[in-house]
């Protein structure tokens, strides 16, 4: 049994301008003890995925459809009740969010915010809730922790803030931790310094990481599987062997040619042409197509699964061309 399975979870959300399919037919799995990466723009859904999984979707105006599924094991988080689901996040599903800055209460020192989670959520008396808070600091390499506990969020330096993050995140030693864009803002070497200390930490407590990011460096260093998506639903999956060296989708494609190589300097970078389309406008057929080269009739007119690839039972791609049938005649032409 996974430890999490996402089965078709759809999260829509009605604005002004009409209900934004943010998050479109999603599924994914994710096993004990594994680092799956998620990667894509701004704009993909890949944190509204996470977001839906904790059950921090405000509704209104935020809806996840009738027919979505999020297991947590052997438990239906869509189906349990709000006081059992505040047991689990924190305790069992734990979130480190994209800016520490606003995530952090800028009027509390750090500690504080680091015991009040220790105290809700294991029950610590304020002077426990102290040590384990020092404890946890000094566990991701911040020095001179009893002194940094008693510090305010602007103290500290954007790489020590998310230090702080992953304490938080780690303080009641959850068996999945999902990390949403851990390494934006922070120079090269801190981001280098984080993800060491994610995979450190991992180890350490044999926990899952579901990573979210942009960055197919970071996906390169640390996952075992990645998930490609784009317009709210996935549109690759497989091994980051798989995906790095042979990716399938005109997408992936895509955002491999755009990486500037080492010595590159007078060669030219390749990026995607255009933007991610609206939530809420779609296009018809393939959603990829008015930023694809490789785009035709077919890609037009119908909408493509995911499509296995080389016969894997673990490696999809959402595109027709891995369908070997050339008619128009759409889903139904699909090869079995």
């Amino acid at each position: 049994m996974p430890l999490l399975e996402v089965t078709d979870l759809r999260t829509y959300f009605t604005t002004d301008a009409g209900v934004a399919r943010a998050v479109d037919g999603v599924s994914l799995r994710l096993e004990t003890g594994e680092t799956l990466g998620i990667v894509g723009e701004s704009g993909c859904g890949k944190t509204v995925t996470a977001l839906s999984v904790l059950g921090l979707i405000a509704t209104p105006p935020g809806e996840i459809v009738a027919g979505s599924s999020i297991r947590f094991e052997d438990e239906e988080l869509l189906e349990v009740k709000p006081a059992r689901l505040r047991e689990i996040r924190g305790n069992e599903i734990s979130m480190i969010f994209q800016e520490p800055m606003t995530s952090l209460n800028p009027v509390l020192t750090v500690g504080h915010q680091i015991e009040e989670v220790l105290r809700l959520h294991r029950g610590l008396g304020r002077r426990e809730a102290r040590a384990a808070g020092v404890a946890l600091l000094a566990e991701v390499g911040i020095p001179e922790p009893d002194q940094r506990f008693d510090s305010y969020p602007h103290q500290m330096s954007g790489g020590m803030l998310q230090r702080v993050m992953i304490a938080i995140a780690l303080s009641c030693e959850p068996r999945l931790l999902i990390a949403d864009e851990p390494t934006t803002a922070l120079d090269v070497t801190i981001q280098a310094q984080i993800l060491d200390l994610l995979v450190e930490l991992q180890r350490a407590h044999g926990m899952a990481l579901l990573l979210i990011t942009h960055d197919l460096g970071v996906i390169a260093e640390v996952c075992d599987r990645v998930v490609v998506m784009y317009g709210g639903q996935i549109v690759e999956t497989g091994t980051t062997e798989e995906i790095l060296t042979r990716p399938e989708h005109p997408y992936t494609q895509g955002l491999l040619a755009s990486l500037p190589g080492i010595g590159d300097r007078d060669v030219r970078l390749n990026p995607i042409p255009g933007t991610v389309p609206s939530a809420v406008d779609w296009p018809e057929g393939c959603r990829f197509r008015d930023r694809c080269s490789f785009a035709w009739e077919r890609c037009t007119e119908f909408a493509p699964d995911l499509l296995p690839v080389d016969g894997g039972a673990s490696r999809f791609a959402r595109c027709w061309l891995l369908d070997r049938n050339d008619s128009l005649s759409g889903p139904a032409g699909e090869p079995t």
